[in-house]
């Protein structure tokens, strides 16, 4: 018997981050310049000293899988494991139907390898967490299931969020699901404990649960709204506060940093955090590693120091490969592989790998998805009723351009349906065999 198997859940569609999500699962989406979100919580269990992990993958997987191979490989170490389930549709079963349904289609693997303790996490939040804590809690306490949460103002929850209510030694006695007047926290009045949606289970007492959410034809089969609240009179469920996590290396600034990317204005903002001098968020400790896939690219490089046009980048992160040819960045985020031409000028934006920025361009608050092209001259984030008639637009006035887009002076985008190598063309240029498609094909 194993102490603990760890299940990411990792499956989502993330339809509030379209077009993010147009071509891969939440959790691959790329985040801070060289990471996808999922590596955040394979690196909390991974640094906690977890080696044992099976992450659940549906909705558009493909990028997902190539990532996990290409970043998470052991090796022979048969003990030591990050694998990917893909939804099997075994039996008379269909696609995962909520969280509980996908581990309970999932029961074979959990029963093979024996463990006594199951850790079910979501795979498409940005935070860090030393998991030992919470396990020593969910020990200590003889916990069936403990779950993570995290203290937020009343009337920041309020609706928000499923919020759990507990008595004073943290025992959880009631749970609701976005309720408008949420509990407050016992000594707490303007607090509530939001649900992090993770959980560390006792084997049997998940196996029980599940079987009794599978019976129950009125479920939505999903741990928040149904298997949370249907057992915890049953048996012994305890809330673990995240703000007694202590991450080593970390000072206590970065205490209860936790976000729900789950829109596009949050992504771009968590994105926006790492800029800072000295971000709650910190990518710099070398105590706590954001494991990710290593990419072998060469140094990123800034070239011509002329006036008015001068490779810079100020309170920003470039990752490797990106060339910044006599263009500006300043404010942004700017993943790998990115290449700026002349007098190019990016502001408060994220660029991701393979980007193409043309002459005399000027993004303000744009987020340009891998492989885009913007040809000489395009100006983005200046004007919103233009930006509104050619883009999708967040409700902050956030620009996102889809994967693969060419993006013209004016006129509607288009797509090619090869892609260069980044930097190597030429706006307008394209490559011999290519075709040039529409918006609506190249999202299907």
């Amino acid at each position: 018997m194993i102490e603990t198997l760890v299940m990411i859940m990792a499956g989502g569609k993330g339809e509030r981050l379209h077009p993010l999500t147009r071509d891969r699962a939440k959790p691959a989406v790329p985040f801070g310049a060289r990471y996808r979100i999922i590596d955040f919580v394979l690196s909390n269990f991974i640094n906690s000293g977890y080696f044992r992990i099976k992450v659940l993958t549906q909705y558009r997987s493909n990028s997902l899988l190539i990532h996990l191979a290409r970043g998470f490989n052991f090796g022979s170490l048969t003990e030591h494991y990050v694998d990917a389930i893909p939804a099997q549709q075994g039996g008379d079963y269909d696609w995962y139907q909520g969280t509980a349904d996908a581990i309970f289609q999932n029961l074979g693997i959990i029963q093979d390898e024996n463990p006594g303790n199951v850790a079910v996490f979501g795979g498409d939040h940005i935070y860090k967490m030393d998991i030992r804590q919470m396990s020593a809690f969910h020990h200590d306490k003889r916990a069936d299931c403990t779950v993570a949460c995290l203290p937020f103002d009343r009337q920041q929850a309020a609706g928000q969020f499923g919020i759990i209510e507990v008595d004073k030694d943290w025992r959880i006695i009631g749970f609701e699901e976005k309720p408008k007047n949420p509990k407050p926290i016992p000594g707490q009045p303007d607090k509530a404990l939001v649900s992090m949606g993770n959980y560390i289970f006792k084997a049997d007492a998940l196996e029980n649960a599940l079987h009794a959410d599978h019976q129950d034809s009125n479920s939505a089969h999903d741990f928040g709204k149904n298997v949370i609240p249907d057992n915890y009179g049953s048996y012994a469920f305890f809330a673990y506060n995240f703000l007694d996590n202590k991450v080593p290396g970390e000072d206590t600034r970065g205490s209860g940093y936790w976000r729900d990317v789950g829109t596009v204005d949050s992504y771009y903002e968590a994105n926006m955090d790492l800029r800072a001098v000295s971000p709650l968020l910190n990518l710099y400790n070398y105590e706590w590693p954001i494991r990710s896939a290593n990419l072998q690219y060469p140094p990123a490089k800034f070239v011509f120091d002329d006036e008015g046009w001068r490779g810079m980048a100020v309170d920003s992160i470039v990752a490797n490969g990106t060339i910044v040819s006599g263009a500006k960045i300043s404010n942004s985020v700017i993943f790998n592989n990115v290449f700026l031409h002349s007098c190019a000028n990016v502001e408060d934006s994220i660029l991701f790998t393979g980007c193409n920025i043309g002459r005399d361009v000027l993004l303000n608050k744009v987020i340009c998805d891998k492989y885009v092209t913007i040809e000489d001259d395009t100006v983005i984030g200046e004007d919103p009723e233009e930006d509104a008639r050619r883009f999708d637009v967040t409700p902050s006035g956030i620009v996102v351009i889809p994967k693969g887009a060419v993006v013209p002076r004016s006129g509607p985008i288009y797509f090619s349906t090869k892609l260069p190598p980044p930097g190597t063309l030429r706006p307008r240029q394209h490559l011999p065999g290519s075709v040039v498609i529409s918006q609506e094909e190249a999202a299907h």
